[in-house]
C-alpha cells in the first residue's frame, strides 16, 4: 500500500508541475489574492469621508465648529454651504456622506447659555461609513458642547475642576478589548484572507480530482493505487494539502508580521486548525464530486458554498442575532468553526479548552467525505462517468 501511495503522490506531483492551471491555483493566485486584500485595507480605519457644513450663522463660533468638525479624523469638510437644499442635492448625487447644519443665531444662543440644536444628516446606506461618521461627529459635537459649558461655568466663578465635573457629571470609563483602535484590518482581513484560502483549497481540490474524470484518466489513477480508493484519493490530495498549507503559512506571515495581528493564545493550535481545515475541505470536495460526477457543476456549487461561509460565520453579522434557521445553516460551513478557533487564539487569547468543540466540529465533515469513498470509487472506475464537462 505504501508503494502504491508513493506512486500516486509522484504521479500527482508531475501533473502539478506540467499544469499551469494547477500551479496558478495552488501557488500564485492565493498569494496574489492575499496581497490585494491587504492593499485594499492598508488604511486600517475609515478616514476623511466627505461631508458638508451648512453655516447659517456665519460667526466666529460657527467657523470654529466647522474647523473642529474638519479636524475629526473620519471627516473631511469638502463643502461649506449656506443652503440645506444644496447640501441634500450633493448627498443624493453621492458627493458627500453627511451634512452638519449650524443654525442661525448659533453664537448668540451659546452666549446666552441656551442649547441650540445642531442637525446632522448621515447617509447610512453604507453601514460602515454611517457608523464611523455617527461616532466621530457625535464625539466632536459633544466635546464642543462640554467645552462651552466649562467656559461659562468658569466665568461664573467656578474653578476649572468644578466646571469640568459639572459639565460631565457621570464619567464613563470605556475599555475597547481585542481591537482598541477600531482597525478594519483586524476585523475584515482576518476573515477575508482565510476565506480566500478556503476558496482556492476547495476549488483547487475539486478541479484536480474532477480533471481525472473529465480527461478520462481516472482509470489510470485507481489502477496505480491497486484498486484501493483510499490510497488513490490520499495520494491525489496530499501534494495539494502540502501546497495549501504553505499558502496558509504565507497568510500567517502577512497577518502576524505585516499587519501586526496579536497572537495571545497558541500559535501551534492555530497551525493545527489550519491543517485540519484544509483536509476537511478536501474531503468535502470529494463528497461534491461523488454527488455530481461533474467537474463544472461541482465548481459552480463549490463557489457558492465557500463564499456563503463569510455571511454565516458571524464575522460580518453576529451569529447570536441571526434567526434560528440561519444559525443552523452556519453549521454546514467548516470555516465557521475555524474562525472561532482563530479569533480565540489571536485576539482573545482564550485557553485551549475553549476551542475543543470547534475542533471536534471538523470531524463530521471528514466522516461525510469518507462515506463518499465507495461512490467515488465507482466514478473513478466506470467509463460512463468519464469525459463529462
Amino acid at each position: 500500500m505504501n508503494t502504491s501511495l508513493f506512486r500516486v503522490i509522484r504521479r500527482e506531483t508531475r501533473r502539478i508541475a506540467d499544469s499551469w492551471v494547477l500551479i496558478f491555483t495552488t501557488m500564485i493566485a492565493p498569494v496574489a489574492a492575499f496581497l490585494v486584500v491587504i492593499w485594499l485595507f492598508s488604511g486600517g480605519v475609515v478616514r476623511d469621508l466627505p461631508i458638508a457644513v451648512v453655516d447659517m450663522d456665519h460667526t466666529a463660533f460657527s467657523l470654529q465648529v466647522t474647523r473642529l468638525v474638519d479636524a475629526t479624523p473620519v471627516c473631511n469638510v469638502t463643502a461649506r454651504l449656506s443652503s440645506t437644499d444644496e447640501a441634500k442635492r450633493m448627498m443624493e448625487a453621492g458627493k458627500i456622506d453627511a451634512i452638519v447644519v449650524l443654525p442661525t443665531d448659533l453664537e448668540r444662543e451659546v452666549l446666552n447659555s441656551r442649547s441650540p440644536l445642531i442637525a446632522v444628516y448621515i447617509n447610512n446606506t453604507n453601514v460602515v461609513k454611517g457608523g464611523a461618521l455617527k461616532s466621530g461627529l457625535y464625539t466632536t459635537l459633544s466635546t464642543i458642547s462640554a467645552g462651552v459649558k466649562v467656559q461659562f461655568a468658569i466665568k461664573k466663578g467656578q474653578t476649572p475642576t468644578q466646571a469640568v465635573e459639572k459639565a460631565r457629571p457621570v464619567k464613563v470609563n470605556v475599555h475597547l478589548l481585542f481591537n482598541p483602535f477600531g482597525n478594519y484590518a483586524y476585523f475584515l482581513v482576518l476573515g477575508l484572507l482565510p476565506l480566500l484560502a478556503v476558496v482556492f483549497i476547495f476549488l483547487g481540490s475539486v478541479y484536480a480530482l474532477g480533471m481525472e474524470l473529465k480527461e478520462g484518466t481516472a482509470g489510470e489513477l485507481i489502477a496505480l493505487a491497486r484498486n484501493n480508493v483510499a490510497v488513490a484519493l490520499a495520494g491525489k490530495m496530499l501534494p495539494y494539502t502540502f501546497l495549501f498549507f504553505m499558502d496558509m503559512m504565507i497568510m500567517n506571515i502577512f497577518l502576524i508580521k505585516t499587519l501586526g495581528t496579536p497572537v495571545h493564545g497558541s500559535l501551534f493550535v492555530i497551525l493545527i486548525s489550519e491543517l485540519l481545515m484544509i483536509i476537511t475541505y478536501q474531503f468535502i470536495a470529494i463528497l461534491f464530486l461523488k454527488l455530481s460526477a461533474n467537474l463544472r457543476l461541482s465548481l459552480s456549487l463549490g463557489s457558492a458554498y465557500t463564499m456563503m461561509a463569510l455571511t454565516f460565520s458571524g464575522l460580518t453579522f453576529p451569529s447570536i442575532a441571526m434567526p434560528l434557521i440561519a444559525k443552523l445553516f452556519s453549521l454546514i460551513f467548516p470555516y465557521t468553526f475555524w474562525l472561532q478557533i482563530f479569533m480565540s487564539q489571536t485576539l482573545r487569547g482564550e485557553s485551549i479548552s475553549e476551542v475543543v468543540v470547534p475542533f471536534l466540529a471538523f470531524f463530521p465533515f471528514i466522516i461525510c467525505g469518507i462515506l463518499a469513498f465507495p461512490g467515488m470509487k465507482r466514478k473513478l472506475t466506470y467509463h460512463k462517468y468519464w469525459f463529462r464537462e
